[in-house]
């Protein structure tokens, strides 16, 4: 390491040690102001945020597969602040940041509250999707209120310096992750970006401006050597990671042979608090039913999009798609997948080594089916030894298991091999017809429950957790340094939860106008995120511009977008 790089780290952590005392007399309204601030300013740089990310994603500006980047980059940061905002003004007032949400008894002795919708703007936008966040058992809806604000509640008691070792996939984590280390654990911040997005430190300098000026943010860019000497820099107090599994180890454990020691020794280098969101194989179960021509296109499209957009560069990127054996349909939904990963648009490898881990993906798989730049992998088996179920390819790469019985039999099934057989915990996607939902009754319900898994989506995608700004997001909670699985903590979680379990997103099964005339009562169509979505890189740069400033006058462009869609 050279003095050069010690110095500069030095010197960022010594004025973050200044910035936490100014931290700690910053009341709440001015923290809320500071919120409101960065809102403006994502407001005011969001044309050159997404025109960054274009470049860094090689991507032309009329790109429809932009709109990716103004759901998962200026949007997210948007809503987030503005939650926030709203969870600091309860607290300035006296009041628990969960009041006016509904509440729920959930199973096994939880509680759920209702994060979204929330106001009439969500349920418009939105309709027909829900998502709750469940506490752990035995926690009471009183215990929720009472507990909701984290490190606001008592905010001149400061938490001292973080790291946040930034990604490289998605560009509105690292600055979320921010957030949460300012306001949920309320500590000063240095932020360490991700190479790939080093050329959006100019807009993250001028969105975070305000945290910035008054010491209570830094932004720092380097290779591994910079990320090594600021975790391990000994006037700082946490670290919070987004990445692989492989990277939170060696930084925690070393590398070479003395990791290996150190783990099975149980004594980590890094002794110092670390929480992290680390991916995983996340799976999507196909509960057999009885579907329409039209269900089995839309949700084709639908287990695609899982694993496509952002080209799969996504922590919660299904790849595995768990199906009955025994479902009539199958052969025809399979068609149908096939179909629908060839329609989605071809877009470049930007994210390093992807390449070649699709072709070890080719190697361990001959049988595998090439379509366009994409590998699906039908055939396979539901046991450890099977490589897909345990690396996480981070690349355009789907496999398919297949399982035994009817749709109950499968069900539990299908359960069992996501908790037991699959590598991570982060999320995981159930799509069911609403009648084998009803049919299956409690005993759907139970394996909602059973699911042990950050994010449980049914008929929606994950990623829309990631997406709701009150959400938690985060690992299952249970593992260890020794084994991380996707990791330990949460994030977003703008209402401030303490320790929540899991989110629950629930979507419509069918798209609007279908949903009506089956029954479902939701407007929405063809969802914007979906990488088959001819109007979705318009639809969803208006729907940031409406959260920009919220108002009606912005609707009727966003839905006339959206059903063209």
């Amino acid at each position: 390491m050279t003095s050069i790089v010690t110095a500069t780290i030095d010197a960022a952590v010594s004025a973050l040690r200044h910035g936490e005392i100014q931290w700690s007399r910053t009341d709440l309204a001015a923290r809320r102001r500071l919120l409101e601030q960065i809102h403006a300013n994502t407001a005011k740089h969001a044309q050159e945020w997404i025109e960054t990310a274009a470049r860094i994603k090689k991507l032309p500006l009329d790109s429809p597969l932009l709109g990716e980047e103004w759901v998962s980059g200026p949007y997210s940061l948007l809503t987030g602040a503005a939650a926030l905002a709203e969870s600091l003004l309860a607290l300035e007032e006296g009041r628990s940041p969960v009041d006016g949400y509904p509440m729920r008894p959930a199973p096994g002795g939880r509680t759920a509250v209702e994060v979204f919708p929330h106001g009439m703007f969500d349920a418009l936008l939105l309709n027909g999707f829900r998502a709750e966040v469940w506490s752990r058992p035995g926690v009471d809806a009183e215990s929720v209120r009472a507990r909701a604000g984290l490190g606001q509640r008592t905010p001149t008691d400061t938490g001292g310096v973080g790291v946040v070792l930034g990604a490289g996939n998605i560009f509105s984590i690292a600055p979320l992750d921010v957030l949460y280390q300012l306001y949920a654990d309320n500590r000063v911040v240095a932020l360490k970006l991700n190479p790939i997005t080093d050329p959006l430190l100019p807009v993250l300098e001028k969105i975070f401006a305000p945290m910035i000026e008054r010491g209570f943010l830094r932004l720092i860019t380097g290779g591994p050597d910079v990320g090594s000497a600021l975790v391990n820099h000994p006037d700082v107090d946490a670290v919070h990671i987004t990445g692989s599994a492989v990277t939170h180890d060696a930084i925690v454990f070393g590398t070479g042979p003395q990791a290996d020691k150190n783990r099975a020794a149980g004594t980590p280098e890094l002794t110092k608090p670390i929480t992290s969101e680390l991916g995983g194989v996340s799976p999507t179960i196909v509960v057999p039913g009885r579907w329409s021509s039209a269900d089995l296109r839309f949700q084709a499209e639908h287990l695609a999009t899982q694993r496509l957009h952002n080209n799969g560069y996504n922590c919660v990127a299904t790849q595995v798609a768990v199906i009955s054996a025994d479902w009539p349909q199958k052969e025809r939904f399979l068609a149908e997948l096939r179909a629908a990963i060839g329609r989605a648009p071809q877009r470049p490898d930007y994210y390093p080594g992807s390449a070649n881990r699709v072709a070890a993906a080719r190697q361990t798989y001959p049988q595998a089916q090439v379509i366009g730049a994409r590998i699906l992998i039908e055939g396979m088996t539901p046991d450890r030894h099977e490589p897909a179920l345990h690396t996480e390819y981070f690349a355009p790469v789907l496999g398919v298991v297949e399982l035994p019985g009817d749709p109950a039999e499968f069900l539990s099934r299908a359960v069992r091999v996501c908790n037991e057989e699959i590598e991570g915990t982060l999320g995981v996607n159930i799509i069911a017809h609403p009648g084998t939902i009803e049919k299956l009754g409690g005993r759907f319900d139970s394996a909602v429950t059973e699911l042990r898994y950050g994010t449980i989506a049914i008929n929606a995608w994950t990623g829309l957790g990631y997406l709701t700004a009150r959400a938690s997001w985060g690992a299952f909670p249970g593992h260890s340094l020794a084994d991380i699985q996707s990791g330990i903590g949460v994030v977003h979680n703008a209402l401030l939860i303490a320790e929540p379990e899991r989110t629950v997103v629930r979507g419509p099964f069918r798209p609007a106008p279908r949903s009506l005339l089956h029954g479902e009562f939701s407007l929405s169509p063809k969802p914007p995120w979906f990488v088959t979505n001819r109007t979705g890189a318009t639809t969803l740069r208006r729907l940031t511009d409406f959260a920009k400033n919220p108002g009606v006058g912005a609707l009727p462009a966003i839905f006339a977008s959206a059903l063209r869609g």
